[in-house]
């Protein structure tokens, strides 16, 4: 039997836009990026910028975001620098050479959600963008008995 919860639903919807930003990405000649790449990207793009908070976001090691964030600088996709208000800290950023790649990325992305609004419809793309934006309070601390 297959539990068929929402997060799975999330998932799949999570899955299907990387693979088509990912495919489109790949025909405009960007180099293949994982999809561990692709999700400290957008993390990145939240504004999540110091490699602990990046781990502890992603549920992952200090030391296996270091080691991604170490090729990611290799391939010209992210900076990493000292942060001016701890130098114990670093700060890692979106690199120069990766600024056409965020533009295609976002138009890319763009285009996926008019696809999407054609393949469900303008009314069920706008009640799930209103359902996913909405603020839903931190997790609930639920115990089973």
């Amino acid at each position: 039997m297959t539990a068929n919860f929402m997060i799975m639903d999330v998932m799949r919807a999570f899955y299907w836009f990387d693979e088509g930003l990912q495919s489109a990405l790949k025909a405009r000649g960007w180099q293949s990026i994982s999809r561990s790449q692709s999700i400290m990207l957008a993390n990145i793009a939240l504004d999540i910028k110091r490699p602990a908070d990046l781990a502890r976001n992603l549920g992952i090691s200090r030391q296996a975001v270091s080691k991604m964030l170490q090729e990611m600088t290799e391939d010209n996709l992210l900076s990493i620098e000292a942060d001016p208000n701890d130098k114990r800290a670093q700060i890692v950023n979106f690199s120069e050479e990766s600024v056409k790649l965020r533009a295609d990325a976002l138009e890319i992305l763009g285009e996926l959600e008019l696809q999407l609004g054609k393949r469900i419809g303008a009314g069920s793309l706008k009640a799930f963008r209103n359902a996913l934006s909405k603020d839903w309070g931190p997790p609930p601390q639920i115990t089973i008995s």
